[in-house]
């Protein structure tokens, strides 16, 4: 019954929201506060924890210090570089920014770090090319995650080890090797990324004038403060990269890998960002006056509110029906949305795919279904639903538009048109790959 409310309060939070405009965080904090501690027992203090502290920080000092490119022109002359270089096929603009993230997700960047280095890039660019933003979002998101299931890159080295754990839980099941496996769940990726790019740019009309009308004359020279802000921000790329890169290669070293351990995205932006203040590469009351508070409110609220429904055994009682409840013909439509859904309130490495993946090697079993297959219905079902705004990569691209009218905007879009396509066309692709396979 408490999940019941739990969810329906989730839900009414977001109508809320919308209805009267007033931040979705606000209702979240205040309906966490009234089911975790009312219903659920839970003490003030320990409510108060479930603040996504760690959430904030990043999409805090991330945003600080992408502001000094916003504020002095660097975004704007990258991106006027990208759309030169694209002049040729400037309709197929959404496709290089997406193989452009892919290539940075295979390179070892965090799916964090991919899209807070590319979402306010691609914003301007969209301004620029006359490409509908929704569609420029999509396809960094899609970039970033497809990219990250790579057998050795950031989410794809946490996937293999959560398969090779299913099913040390089933001693008497025979284990795939999990590299390809996971190398077949990339392959899905790029292939239902790539079909959901081209639903976003050739069925949406904002689409159809990309790149018509535009002179792409070559870009001015950046100035001194963009070529010292461009250098940064390649310098704060590779001090992100190039320790998980060497742990990759050199896993024995423990130099490196004490390193690798202490490098944080979050933290490394809050070094760069200072050493852009000593620059003077942008006045420092605007660069705080650009960070978005209402972005991070509404995601440390929902974030509140979702940790109360992990405490309260939602997550692991969707689990769990689903083992025991969806016919076989099912079951894999059935990973796809649940996961989706799931993904949507909470983590894809951190509950999703921990909670579902041990339910996968006995139902293989049982149901004659390729285990490879279930694994990328779960986790594609999951990311198809990352895009939502209460997500992290949804959110950092909430940060990285202009102005509150465009955010809220881009807000509504996400939540109520982007998230229902992806989610709905991934759940149609599973079930066409569980049927080739």
């Amino acid at each position: 019954m408490i999940s019941v409310v739990l969810v329906a309060s989730i839900a009414l939070a977001v109508v809320l929201g919308y209805k009267t405009k007033i931040n979705t965080g606000f209702f979240c904090i205040a309906f966490a506060y009234l089911i975790g501690c009312f219903a659920l027992g839970m003490k003030t203090k320990e409510l108060i924890a479930c603040w996504p502290t760690s959430t904030m920080f990043v999409i805090l000092s991330v945003s600080l210090f992408y502001n000094f490119a916003a504020i002095n022109g660097t975004l704007e002359k990258m991106s006027s570089a990208l759309l030169y270089a694209c002049r040729s096929f400037p309709g197929l603009l959404p496709f290089a920014l997406f193989f452009v993230a892919v290539i940075l997700s295979v390179m070892g960047a965090a799916y964090f770090t991919v899209l807070a280095f590319l979402a306010p890039i691609t914003l301007v660019i969209c301004d620029e090319a006359k490409m509908d933003k929704l569609t420029g979002a999509v396809a960094i998101n899609c970039g970033a995650l497809a990219g990250g299931n790579f057998p050795t890159a950031a989410l794809g080295v946490v996937f293999r080890g959560l398969m090779e754990t299913a099913y040390e839980a089933e001693p008497a099941l025979t284990a795939p090797d999990s590299f390809s496996e996971e190398f077949k769940i990339f392959g899905f990726a790029i292939v239902f990324s790539l079909i959901l790019i081209a639903i976003f740019r050739y069925g949406f009309k904002a689409n159809r004038n990309i790149g018509k009308g535009i002179t792409f004359k070559k870009p001015e020279p950046f100035d001194k403060k963009q070529k010292m802000t461009l250098n940064l921000m390649l310098l704060m790329m590779a001090v992100v990269l190039v320790f998980p890169l060497l742990k990759l290669v050199m896993p024995g070293n423990g130099v490196i890998a004490a390193i690798s351990s202490k490098i944080d995205v979050g933290l490394v932006a809050i070094c760069f960002t200072v050493i852009a203040l000593l620059m003077n590469l942008a006045p420092q009351k605007e660069v705080i006056a650009r960070v978005p508070w209402n972005t991070i409110i509404m995601i440390a609220g929902a974030g509140m509110l979702i940790a109360v429904a992990v405490k309260a055994g939602t997550i692991d009682a969707l689990s769990a029906w689903i083992g025991s409840n969806v016919p076989v013909a099912l079951v894999p439509i059935a990973f796809s949305l649940v996961a989706a859904f799931m993904s949507f309130f909470s983590s894809t490495t951190g509950v999703v795919a921990p909670a579902l993946f041990p339910l996968i090697p006995a139902l293989a079993v049982s149901t004659g279904l390729n285990p490879a297959v279930l694994f990328a219905c779960t986790v594609l079902g999951a990311q198809s639903s990352a895009i939502s705004p209460f997500s992290s990569g949804g959110s950092l691209i909430l940060g990285s538009c202009g102005n509150e009218e465009e955010r809220n905007a881009l807000f509504n879009r996400l939540l109520f048109v982007a998230v229902p396509i992806s989610v709905v066309s991934c759940a149609v692709y599973n079930v066409i790959v569980a049927m080739v396979l």
